[in-house]
């Protein structure tokens, strides 16, 4: 079991799931991943994110593109990993994925997913993370 994550991990976490601010996680996992060496694991979750992302602004092409890039990466990894259950995000990603994808999928209204978090210590880290986003010029959020 870890004992510590990443304050960008514990920030991508509390804006995904609890923001769904989508445009900001791809930042702040972005961050995260090129200080952490590029790993598939960080990649895959920002790909989620984004293709989320991409959805919500009824761009399909884009939206499926990232998730089957995403599940690909996630793929190298067991289904509990870094304190949440991994398996369950490939799962959720895969049915999106297959809906958007489907002829009548590509109307659908976007929806959300919650990325489960198994580990006590980081349920804490992201209940407890205060994020304070501004709104810029382009109406887009920042942490």
């Amino acid at each position: 079991m870890r004992t510590s994550y990443d304050r960008l991990f514990v920030r991508f976490l509390k804006l995904f799931n609890e923001h769904r601010d989508y445009y900001t996680c791809h930042d702040v996992m972005e961050e995260l991943w090129l200080e952490e060496g590029r790993k598939p694991f960080y990649q895959g979750l920002l790909q989620v994110a984004v293709g989320l992302h991409h959805w919500h602004h009824h761009n399909t092409v884009g939206a499926i593109k990232l998730w089957e890039a995403a599940l690909h990466k996630l793929a190298l990894y067991p289904d509990n990993c870094m304190g949440i259950a991994l398996g369950t995000v490939r799962i959720e990603t895969a049915l999106l994925l297959e809906l958007v994808s489907s002829e009548e999928g590509a109307q659908a209204e976007p929806r959300d997913i919650t990325i489960p978090i198994t580990d006590a210590e980081l349920i804490q880290l992201v209940s407890l993370d205060d994020i304070d986003l501004h709104v810029d010029e382009t109406n887009e959020t920042t942490p």
